[in-house]
């Protein structure tokens, strides 16, 4: 485990960042961090909650939100998409915060609700019941569905047909349970009902979901010498309004206060945790004293009633069954501690063969089974989640302060050492988030075999497994990036590859471009593969215009076919294989291709586009043996060559509706038929690799008449999308980077700069709407956005109303092609 980077805040104006207290933080499945701090005003000497929330790639550029909240935050809660955020405070209220406009750096108060004066001890989002199980034992089956199952389990609450039901629920220092659940209609239903009857302090809660629907939630009041108590909730909508119903479960004494020379060392319950959100039955706490800690891990089973002889005979059981109970018992329990200031929690849904294992030596890879501690005298700990033995330490570093804070430390030698007050682990939980009480935030790595010496292909099998589980599950893998090393980067997206291909076609088509825009990430990392960036960009921008503009075709007849028009132009192209393009014609329906002139006026830039890269594709074909030209896969790809040429078929039938929809060529001959020229060289280079198992080298004459092309048409210059100065790919030495919040830093460019420039646009050229293809001229006047993991870029209102721009449009409304969330950027960018 060590620091990747740390980022803190400028030390220079009035108003100050500090440290909330409690200090609370939350991590996202799209890898956003949000958490709390308090501004400072010297003049007004006041506080404001404030919420933080940030991208893990560009964490200067947070967002900060002046949340409203009269009282300090005591909880942060995401959701399970990952888009929407809860905050609750001392006073009772919680908001819920959504996306602006889909933007990761723009949030708004939607809606809400409120226990007013009664502080919220524990939140959480009603269980959606998706839960998708990683089986480790399986990591080498080639068949996603033996390696990630989808676990039986009933959300916390249906609507008519079985739908999940949003809302969420929190528990108050008073011992109330709150629910909140979302209509469909906007309105939110709200409902409080004490636990039990006699109600008591709250201190610490926790909330967990069981696989039938119900709702768990664990108690204490602080005391190590009182119960842990724990409840069942049950939450149902009878005739319009929300009824709450409650059950006590049994509780535990803490094993410590049994304990003769502990009993009265640990007077206090600091941490109470479930080990995880669907994991009801094991618990994790946690109990200090002034120095020091222990921490002790429950697990809740059902064991057989002992029944008296006497008993037996009179009322003989049925079927010699044991009627049974649920009782709590000790799985682990350390030794003492030095004091825990945080706790985090691994989300990683790992099914474990044997669920009461202890310890896991004979295993060297270890997703989702280690936990965090952190301890007052700045070190972090991750320990084994059953078996809580040490798998790996972190240290604080006296030297990754900054010469202010250690002139301070100096001169305040009897004050708080630094130590994080909140710790977050990540979704695949190789990377951990700590922000400490001086406010700054430090990102960690934690390697997937937590300390295990490791081969290369072992490394590289332990990556892939958990980047196939963000490909099935469409969580972002920027945390796994963390641990992927230059020369990783071919074996990975090979396997990759070879992994994604041995899927059912089903599979294979909702995956399409999801492994893509993983690709992409990877080959960033090395300066050897960068160049194919430009090419897997290049082929998501493809796939989105073919389904596009396939999509625009309809039926000709009102019943529906058992094939749509764009299925049938494909399975037609990849029979027809004349290299004359109107021959192909001939066997479509050109009725079903006809649209209206408006609609195929808004769509020449697209087709543009299309036309543009074909002719590029081909005049490169003689320089093909430079993998560091941008195209070059794309001549070996017997899918994407297959695309390009159906939607050359379908430009050719619409350029004979409306000419001047056709793609515009610069010619030397005024006869020449350039579409004609292009699709049958294209039918000759895909004819060499549609195949990919029998691929077949391009024969002379194909070379011959490529090479006279820009001879016959002016070759453009393609608009690439640029390659974006990743954070990541800087992280890759073990020297943690130093950041501040609201200040860009200045990266060291990439080691294939020289190249990547001259393929990119020169800074005083003018810029471009990558998606639109529009150019917005050298300082555009209309706002932007730009993805947070290519770096696209795209206007945020668009120019053009019309349906078909619409269509294309609504792909890449809430998150870019490559899967990114956006953000909104300046206008002068860069």
């Amino acid at each position: 485990m060590d620091v990747a980077y740390v980022c803190e805040w400028d030390r220079i104006p009035r108003s100050n960042h500090c440290p909330s207290i409690p200090l609370v933080c939350a991590w996202s499945c799209r890898n956003l961090i949000a958490f709390t701090t308090d501004l400072k005003n010297e003049e007004e000497k006041d506080l404001t909650h404030m919420i933080h929330i940030l991208d893990t790639e560009h964490p200067w550029d947070g967002y900060s939100i002046n949340s409203g909240h009269s009282e300090p935050i005591t909880c942060l809660e995401w959701d399970q998409s990952g888009s929407r955020l809860l905050s609750a405070d001392a006073d009772g209220c919680i908001k819920c915060w959504g996306m602006t406009g889909h933007l990761a750096n723009s949030w708004e108060h939607t809606v809400g609700s409120s226990v007013e004066g009664d502080p919220i001890v524990a939140l959480s989002w009603l269980h959606n019941g998706v839960k998708l199980a990683l089986h480790v034992e399986k990591s080498g089956a080639s068949n996603f569905g033996e390696k990630f199952s989808r676990v039986k389990f009933s959300p916390s609450l249906t609507l008519f047909g079985g739908k999940p039901m949003e809302g969420w629920i929190a528990v108050t220092i008073s011992g109330l349970v709150t629910v909140s659940l979302l209509k469909p209609n906007g309105q939110v239903l709200t409902s409080t009902e004490s636990l039990c009857r006699l109600r008591c302090r709250v201190a610490l809660a926790d909330i967990a979901f069981t696989g039938g629907g119900n709702i768990v939630v664990a108690t204490s009041d602080g005391s190590s010498t009182s119960p842990i108590q724990f409840y069942k909730v049950c939450v149902s909508v009878v005739s319009e309004k929300c009824k709450i119903d409650t059950e006590i479960l049994p509780s535990l004494f803490m094993r410590c206060t049994t304990d003769p020379a502990r009993k009265d060392k640990y007077s206090a319950v600091t941490h109470l945790k479930f080990l995880a959100r669907d994991m009801s039955e094991q618990v994790l706490l946690c109990a200090s004293s002034q120095m020091s800690s222990i921490v002790e891990c429950w697990s809740l089973r059902k064991e057989g009633l002992p029944v008296n002889n006497i008993f037996q005979q009179l009322s003989p059981m049925v079927g010699d069954k044991q009627p049974m109970i649920l009782k709590w018992r000790i799985l682990s329990a350390t030794n003492d501690l030095g004091r825990v200031s945080a706790v985090a929690l691994p989300k990683l849904p790992v099914s474990l063969t044997n669920p009461d294992l202890k310890v896991a030596n004979d295993t060297k890879f270890c997703p989702g089974l280690g936990l965090a501690l952190a301890f007052h005298d700045g070190s972090a700990h991750i320990v084994h989640r059953l078996s809580l033995q040490t798998m790996a330490m972190l240290y604080s570093n006296s030297s990754q302060r900054s010469a202010d804070e250690q002139a301070v430390k100096r001169q305040r030698t009897a004050g708080p050492s630094v130590h994080f007050k909140a710790l977050q682990l990540s979704w695949t939980s190789l990377a951990m988030v700590g922000i400490d009480n001086y406010g700054k935030l430090s990102m960690m790595r934690i390697s997937p075999s937590l300390g295990h010496a490791l081969d290369m292909n072992t490394s590289l099998r332990h990556l892939l497994f958990l980047l196939e589980y963000c490909m099935v599950t469409g969580y972002d893998w920027w945390d796994i990036l963390l641990h992927v090393q230059p020369n990783m980067v071919q074996n990975l997206v090979e396997k990759l590859h070879e992994e994604y291909m041995r899927q059912n076609a089903a599979l294979q088509q909702v995956l399409s471009t999801r492994i893509v825009a993983m690709k992409a990430s990877l080959c960033k990392l090395s300066p050897s593969t960068i160049a194919r960036v430009y090419d897997y960009h290049a082929k998501l921008f493809l796939i989105a215009i073919s389904c596009t503009l396939k999509s625009l075709l309809r039926p000709h007849f009102l019943n529906t076919p058992d094939k749509s028009p764009g299925d049938r132009l494909t399975e037609i192209c990849s029979k027809v294989t004349d290299t004359d393009i109107d021959k192909v014609m001939i066997n479509l329906k050109t009725e079903e291709f006809v649209l209206e002139m408006n609609t195929l006026q808004a769509l020449q830039q697209l087709i543009q586009w299309v036309g543009d890269f074909v002719l590029y594709l081909l005049a490169s074909l003689p320089n093909q043996g430079s993998p560091v030209r941008p195209g070059n896969t794309f001549l070996r790809d017997g899918f994407s060559l297959g695309m390009l040429r159906e939607l050359m078929v379908v430009i050719r039938i619409w350029g004979l509706l409306k000419p001047s929809c056709l793609p515009i060529y610069t010619a030397t001959s005024d006869t020449q038929d350039s579409m004609s020229l292009l699709f049958r060289l294209l039918t000759k280079l895909w004819l060499c690799s549609r195949d990919e198992n029998h691929l077949s080298e391009p024969d002379d004459a194909l070379i011959d008449e490529c090479c006279l092309l820009p001879s016959q048409l002016l070759i453009p210059s393609m608009d690439w999308l640029p390659i974006s100065d990743s954070l990541v790919s800087k992280l890759q030495s073990k020297q943690p980077l130093r950041l501040q919040f609201g200040k860009a830093p200045n990266l060291p460019s990439h080691a294939m700069g020289s190249q990547v420039d001259a393929i990119a646009r020169a800074p005083g050229q003018p810029k471009l709407d990558h998606l639109r293809r529009l150019h917005l001229g050298i300082f555009p006047t209309e706002e932007c956005k730009a993805c947070t993991r290519c770096g696209c870029v795209t206007m945020l209102k668009s120019p053009n109303k019309t349906t078909a721009v619409k269509q294309w449009e609504q792909r890449w409304i809430k998150n870019c092609l490559c899967g990114g969330l956006w953000r909104r950027i300046p206008l002068s960018y860069s």
